[in-house]
């Protein structure tokens, strides 16, 4: 069965950036919608950014033309790529992919922007 595991979160300097990828267990990428999430403690989890499987992109107002998701095919995997990073940004980072009858989440990545 499918499943996503995130790695590239760590602690970075405001103005910094950091590249999270999405690998996935089997070939999925371009097949179905996938998207970066965040959510902070005692917060709604929200969208940061989405890919459906024409390669549209949508991104959540507060990253916008600061964050890019895209796909490496080569790799099975959905990047984001962070610029300008904000202590806001701060949160931890969690990916998923719709499948429609099912919905699979990864495990989550933490996001720390700090002096």
């Amino acid at each position: 069965q499918v499943q996503l595991v995130e790695s590239g979160g760590g602690l970075v300097q405001p103005g910094g950036s950091l590249r999270l990828s999405c690998a996935a267990s089997v070939s999925i990428i371009g097949i179905y919608t996938m998207g970066w999430y965040r959510q902070a403690p005692g917060k709604q989890r929200e969208m940061v950014a989405v890919i459906t499987s024409g390669g549209s992109t949508n991104y959540a107002d507060s990253v916008k033309g600061r964050f890019t998701i895209s796909r490496s095919n080569a790799k099975s995997a959905v990047d984001l790529q962070m610029n300008n990073l904000k202590p806001a940004d701060t949160d931890v980072y969690y990916c998923n992919v719709d499948m429609s009858r099912k919905i699979v989440w990864g495990q989550g990545t933490q996001v720390t922007v700090s002096s």
